[in-house]
């Protein structure tokens, strides 16, 4: 784990959960600590749905631990029985998330002995909400999660590395091994990227324009993080098929490099376009172009298996699998422009991300 906003806020939650408990004079402030690290989540949406999850876990717990303290005592039995009763009863609500929280809540509870026991028990109990709050309280205020700029920079670096090995690929220059650390370690990033357009996903807007700005602006994030995974499916044609591809005559090579460094230029210019340093039309230009030059692909490609056939091996099914997937990539680009262009006509002023200087 890196040392991030969330290990921060972690620590900031426990010293103000500690810091109200002691000042609502608590006598075990500590379980407010306890309970404000199980309930920090990485967006604001998801600590609002912990801490009512949370609440829920704990209020159950305290009930479980109250009434077997008070019909089978507090021994060591009685407390396992009674942890196995509330991971049942959390199981069949589907509040598992809160069952770690909620057994401490059991044996916090539970460990309590004396005549003013039903006191005590309230008061850890309060206690456990104390630090349940505080780490919403924490999450809301200190250092919100701004996860379109962590998004779009994501997306951004994770593709301009996608493009630089594309572009030694195609020109065989890579190492067969470094290209396969490469693309395993661009698949995790793309995982990455896919959870934070989930985060994003899940924030709220405070209006109905705001709610519908940000649904067409998620459609255009999703349909990027979608190209980035069709140019890397690129990328590893290549590298799974760069013996076929060095058999393949000069011609027929040069024409797929070319093709395929237009593209990669393309899909540069429409991050640029996203965020408005690109002028719209800039792209649009190029368009019937594009089209003759796709044909002009295909066509090529056909006179190729028939020369090939005839006087020699050729291994078309490979290549097929390479043309398909740059074919795709070509056509997921012309649909995100499409989106680009439709989103920036609407919503140009909506335009708040840049490009950092550095991804991580």
């Amino acid at each position: 784990m890196k040392l991030g906003a969330r290990i921060f806020k972690t620590g900031v939650a426990i010293v103000f959960s500690l810091f109200l408990a002691e000042l609502l004079q608590l006598p075990t402030p500590v379980f407010a600590g306890i309970a404000a690290i199980f309930a920090i989540q990485p967006s604001i949406y998801r600590s609002y749905l912990t801490v009512t999850e949370q609440i829920q876990g704990n209020l159950i717990g305290a009930v479980i631990a109250v009434v077997f303290t008070l019909l089978f005592g507090n021994d060591y039995i009685a407390v396992g029985f009674a942890a196995i009763v509330a991971i049942t009863l959390m199981l069949k609500l589907k509040l598992e998330k809160t069952i770690s929280l909620a057994l401490v809540t059991v044996i916090a509870i539970m460990e309590i002995q004396g005549e003013d026991f039903l006191v005590f028990a309230l008061l850890r109990f309060a206690a456990m909400l104390v630090g349940v709050i505080s780490a919403f309280i924490v999450n809301l205020v200190f250092l919100p999660p701004k996860f379109e700029k962590k998004l779009f920079n994501a997306i951004h670096f994770t593709q301009d590395e996608i493009i630089r090995w594309l572009r030694i690929a195609v020109r065989q220059a890579s190492d067969h091994q470094s290209t396969k650390q490469t693309i395993h370690q661009l698949k995790e990033r793309l995982v990455r990227v896919d959870q934070l357009y989930s985060f994003f996903k899940e924030e709220r807007g405070y209006t109905k324009k705001a709610n519908h700005t940000k649904g067409r602006k998620l459609v255009v994030y999703r349909e990027l993080i979608s190209t980035s995974y069709k140019s890397l499916d690129v990328l590893k044609k290549l590298h799974h098929h760069e013996h076929e591809l060095t058999d393949l005559p000069e011609h027929f090579r040069m024409m797929i490099k070319e093709r395929l460094d237009t593209l990669l230029t393309y899909h540069e210019q429409l991050h640029l376009k996203f965020i408005g340093k690109l002028r719209p039309e800039h792209i649009e230009e190029n368009d019937s172009e594009a089209f003759l030059q796709r044909q002009e692909v295909m066509d090529i490609f056909v006179k190729q298996i028939t020369i090939t056939q005839m006087e020699e091996e050729f291994s078309s099914y490979h290549l097929l699998h390479l043309l398909s997937a740059i074919l795709k990539y070509e056509e997921q680009l012309e649909h995100v422009d499409k989106l680009i262009t439709s989103y920036q006509n609407f919503h140009s002023e909506e335009l708040t991300v840049q490009i950092e200087e550095t991804p991580y």
